[in-house]
């Protein structure tokens, strides 16, 4: 694993904890849907970028 899976992937998983407070503490909706999606972009790219 290399350490810019291993980033990306921390990334995603920070932002993913983000997405479920935003929603938690009832933020618009939009707000959650665009962090979302960087979430699963993020986690995206890191498991693309894992050695396998």
């Amino acid at each position: 694993m290399s350490g810019a899976s291993t980033l990306f992937i921390v990334l995603g998983l920070f932002l993913l904890g983000g997405v479920i407070s935003f929603w938690k503490q009832g933020l618009p909706k939009s707000v959650v849907v665009v962090l979302g999606i960087g979430a699963a972009m993020s986690l995206a790219a890191g498991l693309m970028r894992l050695d396998l």
